[in-house]
């Protein structure tokens, strides 16, 4: 019988990654300094993670100057969003499972 958690992906179990994501996921990209500032994290945290992320190839990096100033811009891909979007369900199946053991 397959484990009810086995469609959460390991690679959101972080709340930076899980954050990162639910902002791509309502956004067409996010910039670092916006990511770093709406979810708290420090500079090495953002970095680590997203780069994480892009290694799974969920999210693409763009980088360009915005008034000689460098930019870096992330944006889901395909891939990252369907995977974001399963492991959401799975999330949704399992309170369900929990919900349901409480009747």
């Amino acid at each position: 019988m397959k484990s009810i958690i086995s469609n959460i992906n390991k690679a959101f179990d972080h709340r930076i990654r899980l954050g990162i994501m639910s902002v791509l996921m309502v956004n067409d990209h996010a910039d670092f300094k916006s990511l770093k500032e709406l979810l708290g994290a420090t500079d090495g945290n953002v970095a680590s993670h997203t780069k994480a992320l892009e290694k799974q190839k969920y999210i693409k990096v763009e980088k360009s100057f915005i008034d000689r100033k460098p930019n870096t811009k992330y944006i889901a891909t395909e891939k990252g969003r369907k995977a974001f979007q399963e492991h959401l369900d799975a999330l949704e199946k399992l309170l369900n499972a929990g919900n349901e053991l409480n009747k």
